[in-house]
C-alpha cells in the first residue's frame, strides 16, 4: 500500500488549464481516469487527508504509485479524451455501468450489401443500426413479422442467402412477399436498401408519412377498381397501426427524448432509461453500478459518457432528462449536440407530462434496485461468501450464522425506543425482532425534569436489558424486575413482560410476542409456562448502529455481565466503517464485499425498524385524551362523555350527578371523572410518555 505523499506533485506544477489524469500503479497499469476543468484543485484534492476522502477513493489513491495528467484545450475535449482512455483502460476504480440483464435490440446491418433484420444482443458492431432495447425478443419477432408485409427487407442468415441464390429459388418468405427476394435478382441491390432506409426511418419514429403514403396508394387503387389492391394496402396498414399500438404513447407527436432515473442506497445505484420516439416508448433499458461516492451529479455525467460515447447520431435523442443536471452540464450538452451533428438539451424536467413520466422511471429503477438485492441475498453462495468474509475481517473464530442489530430512535429525546432484528444465516429471521421502550435514568427527586436519554445511554440500557434475559432465560434463575434491574425468584407478570419488548415484525404496541405460541421461534422453552424463552439464544454476533462511542457502551455491558462468548462491532454510517472494541482504528472492508453489504442490510432493518415503532409511539403521544388513564372509563365511554358535553372544559365544569345522566356512567365512575378533572391530574396512559415507565 503505498502512501500517496511518495508521489504528489510538487506545489505549482500541476497547471490550472482543463486536462485528463491518470493515476498507475505500481506496476504501470492505469487504475483511474478523470477529468477536471482545472486540474490543479482536482488533483490536489486526492491528496488531502485520507481519512476525509471517500473508502473508495481512498483505496484508490493508497493503491496507485503515480500520476500523470495531459492538458486539452476545452472541456468538450476533456470530456471525450476521458472516454477514449476508460474505453481503452478498464480501469479497476472508474464507475461501470452492467445491464441488469442482457436486452435485445432490434438491428439492422446497414453496413452489408443487402441489409439484414435481426435480433441481436451484446456489444454493438460498427455499420449496424439499433433500435431498442425491448424487453424480449419474442415481442422484436412479433413487431418484425407485421412490418415486413410493408417493408420486405432481408432477415434471412449468410447461409441460407448464399444457398437461395445458387439455387435460384427464394426461400418461403420470398414466396409469401415478406421478403424482396434479392438473392434471387428481383430487386436490386439500390432497391433492397431503399426498403432497408424506409424501414429504418419508421422504426426510428417518422411513421406518420408511410401510413399516410399508404392510404393514398390504397385509394387510388379503390378509384382505378383494383380492389384486390386496395385490401393489400389496407391489411399493411392495418400491420403498421397494429405495430405502433404496441408502443405506450406518453407524450406529443414530436418527441424525441430520452429519459433516465436512478434510486440508489449507499453501495450501489440502478438506472433506467426510457427511450421515446416520437411520442412513443420505444425501448426500456437497465444497469446497476457501484458508487464511487454520493456525487449523483458525477454519476450521470458518467452514465451519458458510456451511454453516448459509441452512439450513432440517430441514437442521440433531441432532448435527454435527468433527475440531476451533470456536474458540468455545459460541456456534456456541446459532446452531445456534435455527436447529433444538432442541438440537444440536457434538462431536469420540473412538471408536466415529462415529469410524470420521470417519476415513472424512477419506479421502474426502484423496482430494479430492489429486485437486484433481492437477488443477491437470495444467493446461497453469496450469503455463504459475507459470512465467510465477516469471519476472515473480523477475525471470529467461526462464521457468525445468527446476527443481531440494534438502533435507536427519538426525536430530540422524546419518545425513545430501539430495535433489534435477527439475521441467521444471512436472512432474515423477523419472529425474532423485538422493539424497546427506552426509559432512561430516573429523576433524582419527585420535583425534578427526567433525564435525557442520549443514543449510547439507551444503547447501554437496551443491551443491559437484553442479555441480562439471555442469562436469566438461560440459567432458567427466575425473571427480572423492570423497574429496580434485580433478578427475581417468581414468575415474571404480563405488565412487566409487555414493557421490556415488544415482540416481532407486524405486531401492535403493547404486545409480546410471546403471547402468539404458534410464532415461530428458536430457543429453549420455559418449563413452567410451556413458552419459548425470547432471549436465551444469544448472538454469534452483536452489531450496533454507530461508532466508537456506542461500541464502548455496548462492550461495557458485556464485560458488566460477564459474556466474553459474543463479538461485537460498530457500523458508522458516513462512511462504512466497522468499529470494534479496543481498537483505535475502525476496520475498512472493501467497498464491493458481501460482508459489508450484510452489514448494511442488518443496520437499515434494524432503523426501519426502531423508526417505525417511534412513529407508533409518537402519534400515539400527540393524540392523548386529558380522560385518559381513569380507570373503567373507555374509548366508547369517553365519546358519550364528548358528545354529551361537548368538550373536556365543559366537563371539568359539571358535577357527578350531571354526569352521570351520560348513558353507560354508574355514580362510581362519574365521581373518579368529576375527582379526576377538577384536581386537574395530567393524563396517566399505560405508558409515561416522557419516560417510557410503564405505570400500574
Amino acid at each position: 500500500m503505498a502512501d500517496p505523499r511518495s508521489y504528489r506533485p510538487k506545489p505549482g506544477e500541476i497547471p490550472t488549464d482543463p486536462g485528463v489524469y491518470r493515476f498507475r500503479d505500481g506496476h504501470g497499469r492505469v487504475i483511474y481516469v478523470g477529468k477536471a476543468k482545472s486540474l490543479r484543485p482536482r488533483l490536489s484534492s486526492y491528496f488531502q487527508d485520507i481519512t476525509a476522502l471517500h473508502p473508495r477513493t481512498a483505496t484508490m489513491v493508497t493503491t496507485a504509485a503515480s500520476v500523470e495528467w495531459t492538458v486539452v484545450r476545452t472541456e468538450v475535449e476533456a470530456l471525450q479524451l476521458e472516454y477514449s482512455w476508460i474505453k481503452e483502460f478498464d480501469p479497476r476504480f472508474n464507475v461501470k455501468y452492467r445491464d441488469d440483464k442482457s436486452y435485445p435490440f432490434l438491428a439492422v446491418t446497414m453496413g452489408e450489401q443487402f441489409p439484414r433484420a435481426q435480433v441481436m444482443r451484446g456489444a454493438k458492431r460498427k455499420g449496424t443500426r439499433y433500435f431498442g432495447p425491448y424487453g424480449h425478443a419474442w415481442a422484436i419477432r412479433e413487431t418484425l413479422d407485421l412490418l415486413l408485409r410493408v417493408f420486405p427487407v432481408r432477415t434471412c442468415s449468410s447461409g441460407v442467402f448464399k444457398r437461395a441464390a445458387a439455387s435460384g429459388r427464394p426461400c418461403l418468405l420470398g414466396y409469401i412477399d415478406k421478403c424482396s427476394a434479392p438473392c434471387v435478382g428481383r430487386v436490386t441491390a439500390e432497391e433492397h436498401r431503399a426498403i432497408a432506409d424506409d424501414f429504418c426511418d419508421f422504426m426510428t419514429g417518422n411513421t406518420t408519412r408511410f401510413v399516410k403514403r399508404l392510404e393514398t396508394r390504397m385509394r387510388d387503387a379503390a378509384a382505378e377498381l383494383d380492389f384486390e389492391q386496395a385490401a393489400r394496402l389496407r391489411d399493411d396498414i392495418g400491420a403498421l397501426s397494429k405495430a405502433l399500438e404496441k408502443q405506450a404513447v406518453v407524450l406529443g407527436d414530436a418527441t424525441d427524448a430520452d429519459v433516465f432515473a436512478l434510486a440508489d442506497d449507499d453501495l450501489e445505484a440502478a438506472v433506467q432509461v426510457f427511450h421515446v420516439r416520437g411520442g412513443r416508448i420505444r425501448g426500456q433499458r437497465g444497469w446497476v453500478v457501484e458508487k464511487e461516492s454520493e456525487d449523483l451529479p458525477s454519476l450521470v455525467e458518467h452514465l451519458l459518457l458510456q451511454v453516448y460515447g459509441d452512439a450513432e447520431r440517430e441514437s442521440v435523442p433531441r432532448e435527454v432528462l435527468v433527475p440531476f443536471e451533470p456536474s458540468d452540464v455545459d460541456a456534456v450538452t456541446e459532446w452531445l449536440s456534435a455527436v447529433r451533428g444538432s442541438a440537444v438539451s440536457v434538462r431536469v424536467p420540473q412538471r408536466g407530462d415529462k415529469r410524470t413520466l420521470m417519476e415513472t422511471v424512477r419506479r421502474n429503477a426502484e423496482q430494479s434496485l430492489a429486485r437486484h438485492k433481492v437477488a443477491r441475498a437470495g444467493d446461497l453462495t453469496l450469503r455463504s461468501l459475507a459470512l465467510q468474509e465477516l469471519q476472515d475481517y473480523l477475525e471470529l473464530d467461526e462464521a457468525p450464522l445468527r446476527i443481531e442489530c440494534y438502533d435507536v430512535s427519538h426525536v430530540q429525546g422524546t419518545n425513545v425506543v430501539a430495535s433489534m432484528v435477527v439475521f441467521e444465516d444471512g436472512l432474515a429471521r423477523k419472529s425474532e425482532y423485538r422493539r424497546f421502550i427506552v426509559r432512561g435514568a430516573a429523576p433524582a427527586g419527585p420535583g425534578d425534569e427526567p433525564v435525557t436519554v442520549d443514543d449510547t445511554a439507551a444503547m447501554r440500557e437496551v443491551l443491559t436489558r437484553r442479555f441480562r434475559r439471555y442469562l436469566e432465560d438461560a440459567e432458567g434463575t427466575g425473571d427480572l424486575d423492570l423497574s429496580t434491574g434485580v433478578v427475581s425468584d417468581g414468575p415474571a407478570s404480563g405488565a412487566q413482560g409487555t414493557a421490556e419488548s415488544h415482540g416481532g415484525e407486524g405486531g401492535d404496541d403493547g404486545t409480546d410476542s410471546d403471547a402468539d405460541p404458534d410464532r415461530p421461534t428458536s430457543g429453549p422453552i420455559d418449563p413452567e409456562t410451556g413458552r419459548p424463552r425470547r432471549f436465551a439464544y444469544p448472538p454469534s454476533l452483536v452489531v450496533v448502529d454507530g461508532g466508537l462511542p456506542q461500541v464502548n457502551a455496548a462492550q461495557a455491558v458485556l464485560d458488566e455481565l460477564g459474556i466474553e462468548e459474543v463479538a461485537l462491532v460498530g457500523l458508522a454510517k458516513r462512511l462504512e466503517e466497522v468499529w470494534l472494541p479496543g481498537l483505535d482504528h475502525p476496520v475498512i472492508l472493501p467497498r464491493t464485499s458481501e460482508g459489508l453489504y450484510l452489514l448494511q442490510r442488518l443496520r437499515d432493518e434494524a432503523h426501519r425498524f426502531a423508526i417505525t415503532f417511534h412513529r407508533q409511539r409518537r402519534s400515539k403521544a400527540m393524540t392523548t385524551s386529558q380522560l385518559d388513564g381513569i380507570p373503567g372509563l373507555g374509548a366508547s365511554r369517553q365519546k358519550a362523555l364528548l358528545r354529551h358535553f361537548g368538550s373536556v372544559k365543559r366537563l371539568r365544569q359539571a358535577e357527578a350527578a350531571d354526569i352521570m345522566a351520560v348513558p353507560g356512567i354508574g355514580p362510581s365512575l362519574a365521581t373518579a371523572i368529576a375527582t379526576h378533572l377538577a384536581e386537574g391530574a395530567p393524563p396517566e396512559p399505560a405508558v409515561n410518555l416522557t419516560t417510557g415507565e410503564v405505570l400500574e
